[in-house]
């Protein structure tokens, strides 16, 4: 019922989204970016959203267009795996640790997408992957996926280790704002009764 299967195809990128909101973190992604398919499996096994992610880009220019429209493809999936959002928790936090880094996220799936970045990477590159890609995919996240999202670095010196945890983070928010509130399972949880 909480899954969906989307996909985006341009002149640019062929992307394909599989998603399973009630998984297990079960995750096959593919991108041809190495970095990026690293941070997706992240994503899927820290939030528990079982991910299948396929894409096809125009990498002999850069990474930008095949990271951006994955995350368009996924914040789409997300918001038609929602549906209209009936018993999930809806608000998500998340700080996590991981060795130098310390990042705080929380969101809600508000249906208002704004983001708030506070997460500076030290380095241009991590490997061969844009750094500046970390942020490009969560505004194609929050913006496509409907989604209220704050993400603040509090330390950090190493940028996988930043980056990386960035992902973890929003990962783990992510998993408690979609579970299914055992409380308010039928209702839609918002005093305007939709979202």
């Amino acid at each position: 019922m909480r899954r969906t299967t989307l996909t985006r195809t341009t002149a640019e990128t062929d992307v394909s989204v599989e998603i399973n909101l009630d998984g297990t973190g079960v995750y096959d992604n593919q991108t041809g970016v190495g970095f990026f398919d690293h941070m997706l499996d992240q994503l899927a096994r820290h939030s528990l959203i079982d991910m299948t992610i396929r894409a096809r880009g125009d990498l002999h220019i850069d990474d930008h267009h095949t990271v951006e429209d994955v995350g368009i493809t996924l914040g789409q999936a997300l918001a038609a795996a929602l549906g209209d959002k009936r018993g999930i928790r809806r608000y998500g936090a998340c700080l996590l640790a991981m060795d130098d880094a310390l990042v705080r996220t929380a969101l809600d799936l508000s249906a208002r997408p704004f983001l708030i970045w506070n997460l500076e990477l030290p380095t241009a590159k991590i490997g061969a992957f844009d750094t500046e890609l970390v942020r490009e995919f969560f505004q194609a996240l929050s913006t496509h996926g409907g989604i209220t999202l704050h993400v603040d670095k509090l330390h950090g010196i190493n940028s996988h280790h930043i980056a990386e945890a960035a992902f973890k983070s929003v990962a783990r928010a992510l998993r408690e704002a979609v579970e299914v509130d055992p409380r308010k399972a039928d209702a839609i949880p918002s005093t305007k009764g939709a979202l």
